[in-house]
């Protein structure tokens, strides 16, 4: 949103967008409501679309990026539809409830991969990369001839 006010958006009509899309968030975050009728569903990010988001599922990871607009992530490929309730929660636990380290945990270890990578595509695999991206085979470091 800050992006919106640089490029000349008066302050105030960012102030509004933002805090429609955080109002919004609340609709989204609720088990209340099950699915709307499929125009409805087509278009807006509903709380069926946002429970995928927070699946830890294999089949939901990486989904349903959207805060208002569905139509986005059906776009770019990310959409994908409620099947079954989500397991809700990370793909591996943290083990803490340090408010420093829950927001900092996924940047280290991400830092971690990025120390170890041993060439450059690698390390942009793990910075860019899908949620649990690896190497799909170690690289081999060759050493010169002797002679």
């Amino acid at each position: 949103m800050a992006s919106a006010a640089l490029i000349g958006i008066p302050p105030w009509m960012v102030f509004v967008g933002f805090s429609f899309s955080l109002v919004y968030q609340f609709f989204v975050h609720t088990e209340r409501v099950g699915k709307f009728p499929a125009p409805i569903e087509f278009v807006f990010n509903t709380p069926s679309h946002h429970r995928v988001h927070h699946g830890s599922d294999p089949e939901y990871l990486d989904r349903n990026y959207a805060g208002i607009l569905i139509v986005w992530d059906r776009m770019f490929g990310t959409f994908k539809a409620e099947e079954q309730r989500p397991v809700y929660g990370l793909t591996t636990p943290v083990g803490t409830f340090d408010i420093w380290d829950l927001q900092t945990h996924e940047y280290k270890a991400i830092a971690r991969d990025w120390r170890s990578a041993t060439s450059w595509r690698h390390k942009l695999g793990y910075s860019f990369g899908p949620p649990g991206w690896a190497p799909t085979q170690p690289e081999t470091v060759t050493s010169p001839a002797r002679g």
